[in-house]
């Protein structure tokens, strides 16, 4: 058998027929799950380092780089999702149009966007957490709340420390895992309410930081390039939109859960272009207030808004934003692990992986040991990575992953023109190919080691799929 054979059509929509998991989330729920994922640590962290070392208040424009390459990728997306209504994302979408061997690719590639992801948030969550206590005096342990390859220092003296490990990350890694296992409808109904604090949270911040904003601190609006590529400077701003381009990842967390959603065709698109539209115009209102009430040198830290409030004269909202970002964060690793272990279940049910990642729970009707799998993996990740070498990691696993998805929609129009699309991406080949250069330009800017470590990742997933899964492969034995 070719190593581009693909899974045939009729095979995927059988996929789509098998009620193994429930059909529960409508279209307000796919929303408000695309948020969820979506408003996370790329807005409430990641914002405050690409601003700092990266672009300066131009960081707005970062995030509008970083917009257009995900509405062309959520346009195509969403076609996708209404032909293959089923779980799997990118993955089952590269199986039906590129083939096995991208297909698998795709999937191991995702681990760095869901998995990865999700340790990213978890180590972000673990230093609001922090904050959040020290404003009742309950001071826990720095070192064990940090990365051992992550300085510290110690605002007493001022001494430069290693973290150990990072014990609160671990935890909540724990904790979304158990939940995810008891079940998608339980989880879903936690996230929506999770949803509403958080985007109440981003309004908050923005309508009573605008009062507070110093026009000083947007000048320069682009600050001059250091000399090294990446460092402020419209080189800056690109690379600024590689590294925010993780705020937006999530709308496509959405088709994951298409197997779960009770009319896809129509509610599909309306969670991925619903969510990303949302979370789109939140985004440049708040780095704009952030950049504007601290100035752009003092950003660099996981938890920028906890700095930005202090220079307000609202001491009693401190902590209660800071527990709002706490629970934003927390329905963030919800769906990022909600989406891993679907893809997992995808990649399973289709022989790529052991069977035991697409077994059901007998009561819950989950993939309960994916999801177990990825409560060790990303809770151990989340322990002992630093926070922005894993955001860098996400970030260009997704970028490829949405070439790929957007380099599919051709092909399928080739192979597949009759097929029944219930949505439509419009103007093919010129969005799909404008979401290719966007994705490719972002992937550039980030840099040579980000390269390196996608190479990397994806010649551990070839040896893999050589050593194990073209062997064991539905499509190899049928």
């Amino acid at each position: 058998m070719s190593l581009f054979a693909v899974k045939p059509l009729e095979a995927l929509l059988k996929d789509a027929g098998h009620e193994t998991l429930r059909r529960t989330l409508g279209p307000a729920q796919l929303v408000a799950l695309g948020i969820g994922a979506i408003i996370g640590a790329g807005l409430f962290s990641l914002t405050g380092i690409a601003a700092s070392v990266n672009a300066g208040p131009a960081v707005v424009l970062s995030f509008v780089l970083a917009s257009i390459g995900c509405a062309f990728a959520g346009l195509c997306y969403s076609e996708f999702s209404t032909m293959i209504p089923i779980a799997g994302s990118a993955y089952t979408y590269a199986y039906a149009t590129m083939g096995e061997l991208m297909a698998w690719l795709i999937g191991w590639d995702l681990v760095l966007e869901y998995a990865v992801g999700a340790s990213t948030v978890a180590v972000s969550w673990s230093r609001y957490v922090m904050s959040f206590f020290q404003d009742f005096g309950i001071h826990f342990p720095q070192q064990l709340a940090a990365s051992p390859f992550e300085p510290l220092t110690l605002p007493e003296t001022g001494t430069v420390i290693h973290g150990l490990i990072n014990l609160p990350a671990m935890f909540i890694v724990m904790a979304i895992s158990l939940l995810l296992i008891i079940g998608i409808q339980e989880s879903a109904r936690i996230n929506a309410v999770i949803v509403v604090i958080k985007v109440t949270v981003v309004l908050v911040f923005i309508a009573l930081g605008w009062a507070y904003i110093n026009p000083a601190n947007f000048t320069p609006f682009i600050p001059p390039n250091t000399g090294e590529t990446g460092a402020f400077g419209w080189s800056g701003i690109l690379r600024g939109a590689g590294l925010v381009f993780f705020a937006f990842i999530g709308f496509d967390a959405v088709s994951t859960a298409a197997q779960e959603a009770k009319r896809p065709q129509k509610d599909m698109p309306i969670g991925i272009i619903g969510s990303l539209a949302v979370c789109t115009i939140l985004y440049v209102l708040f780095a704009h207030v952030l950049t504007g009430i601290v100035n752009y040198t003092q950003l660099n830290t996981a938890a920028p808004v906890a700095v930005a409030i202090d220079r307000t004269d609202y001491m009693w909202l401190r902590p209660a934003v800071k527990l709002a970002i706490v629970a934003g964060y927390t329905s963030v690793i919800l769906v990022m692990l909600l989406g891993q272990s679907r893809v997992f279940f995808s990649m399973s049910r289709d022989g790529l992986l052991p069977k035991m990642f697409c077994d059901i729970h007998p009561k819950f009707r989950t993939p309960w040991r994916s999801n177990l799998l990825f409560m060790v993996a990303t809770g151990l990740l989340a322990a002992i990575a630093p926070i922005r070498i894993l955001g860098e990691a996400t970030s260009i696993g997704t970028l490829f992953a949405f070439v790929l998805v957007c380099g599919g929609i051709i092909i399928m129009r080739r192979t597949h023109p009759d097929l029944p699309r219930p949505f439509k991406t419009p103007f093919v080949p010129v969005v799909p190919i404008l979401g290719i250069v966007f994705n490719l330009i972002l992937i550039y800017g980030l840099g040579w080691t980000n390269w390196a470590r996608l190479f990397g990742w994806m010649a551990i997933g070839l040896v893999i799929y050589f050593g194990y899964s073209r062997k064991h492969s539905i499509t190899h034995n049928s």
